[in-house]
């Protein structure tokens, strides 16, 4: 009989250790975040804003259950890919959202297409160490700018910036994920970031810094519509800067696969990457059918995998389950994210750097050539370089060089063709 209450008291205890790890993969994940930043900077009304986040919700939840159970089978959560966060908002403020969901849609498309086929795996099999290395190495970069503006509380003259209040948030909240992930035990080591959050959260309110006024307008329940700008349009201008978009985010989400398989201690196929591809592609697909922009697997996570050590798929499966009921609850998905910026950004600190460093871990997987050191070495110095200089580009152009992990994927399988496949193709003809 001891037996029996040992074993159900183990039990009891493992479901509640993957209900609190499905938590913090949520939030940390902020799936929130990319939405309501989209929303706001294009300056969208209250109805399309709350429809753009219930379907960004339920979207990434459908995606993440079917990756984690039947398709890629990782421990990896479905998001909106930040790639796109300057195109939606640019289409947002021109009025040309429906230009977007149909060049999003014709995107899908084409890479769902090529995924079921298996063309995809053709691509896939280009991504060297290098590429892929460069990329997550490039997200992480991309990925700590983000995070340092939260960390500080915004810019230089917002309320906020650098304010003591603000330290002492960012910082307390960043500690404490660093100490437990390295010096923790057991449950302090697994729950790090969601203790750091709820730390955070305390101490906010404690200042001050937490406002519930915006709980006040948003609904207990709530269901996204079908073609909530309209009737899609086509623009080929818009279509190819997406496109390109698209085709980045292609090869950001084989990087994060590798990266958790990396963490996992486990090679990934091409049939489970194709998989992934296809579920990635068809959730897009859906998404710009309700007002959605494309969902990306999301390279945070995966951090959170490598600092916990947990790398079960549970707690994935129910962050899915959790993400599917904030879709049809915009009340509760607006409580998630009235978490103030320094707490958000004391939590991506770690993440981010352990991003960096995983991408330096697949670049020791390549090979010390010429070539490749040319490959990496440039594609990182333009990416991290060349938006500096986008601001008086406009148009599509602008767009593209303002973007970190475009710049950096363009330049990489540019220079991996110019600099390696093209001189061994060659080499064969003259064979």
């Amino acid at each position: 009989m001891e037996g029996i209450v040992l074993t159900m008291a183990t039990h009891n205890n493992r479901i509640v250790d993957h209900g609190l790890a499905g938590l913090q993969h949520v939030f940390v994940s902020n799936v929130w975040l990319d939405p309501i930043y989209v929303a706001a900077a294009a300056g969208l009304s209250l109805n399309l804003s709350t429809n753009l986040v219930n379907t960004i919700f339920i979207v990434s939840g459908l995606v993440t259950l079917t990756q984690v159970t039947r398709l890629a089978r990782l421990p990896i959560i479905q998001g909106p890919s930040a790639a796109f966060d300057a195109l939606m908002i640019n289409a947002g403020r021109a009025g040309q959202l429906a230009s977007a969901s149909g060049s999003i849609l014709a995107s899908a498309l084409i890479i769902f297409l090529l995924s079921v086929t298996g063309l995809i795996n053709k691509l896939v099999r280009l991504l060297t160490p290098a590429i892929t290395g460069t990329l997550i190495f490039l997200v992480g970069v991309s990925l700590s700018s983000f995070t340092l503006s939260e960390f500080l509380g915004g810019y230089p003259g917002d309320k906020h910036f650098s304010s003591p209040t603000t330290l002492v948030l960012s910082i307390s909240t960043s500690a404490i994920v660093i100490l437990l992930s390295i010096f923790g035990k057991g449950f302090w080591k697994r729950f790090s970031f969601l203790i750091a959050l709820v730390v955070g959260d305390v101490l906010s309110v404690a200042m001050g810094r937490v406002d519930y006024s915006v709980l006040a307008a948003k609904s207990w329940f709530g269901l996204p519509h079908l073609l909530p700008y309209g009737a899609l349009n086509f623009n080929w201008t818009m279509f190819l800067t997406f496109f390109v978009a698209y085709l980045v985010a292609v090869v950001e989400a084989v990087g994060v696969y590798e990266a958790a398989s990396d963490v996992m201690k486990e090679d990934i196929s091409p049939r489970r990457i194709q998989n992934g591809l296809i579920g990635e592609s068809a959730g897009s697909i859906l998404s710009s059918l309700f007002g959605g922009f494309p969902t990306t697997a999301f390279a945070q996570n995966v951090g959170i995998l490598k600092l916990t050590g947990n790398v079960s798929r549970i707690p994935v499966v129910i962050a899915g389950v959790l993400f599917v009921i904030l879709g049809f609850v915009p009340k509760i998905g607006a409580f998630l994210a009235i978490t103030p910026s320094p707490v958000i950004g004391g939590i991506f600190l770690p993440a981010a750097t352990t991003l960096i460093m995983t991408g330096f871990n697949i670049l020791k997987k390549t090979p010390s050539t010429n070539a490749n050191n040319m490959i990496i070495g440039l594609s990182i110095v333009l990416a991290i370089a060349l938006p500096n200089y986008a601001t008086g580009w406009h148009g599509a152009v602008g767009q593209l060089l303002s973007n970190t992990i475009l710049i950096g994927a363009i330049s990489a399988i540019t220079l991996q063709f110019v600099l390696v496949n093209l001189p061994q193709m060659i080499n064969k003809l003259r064979r």
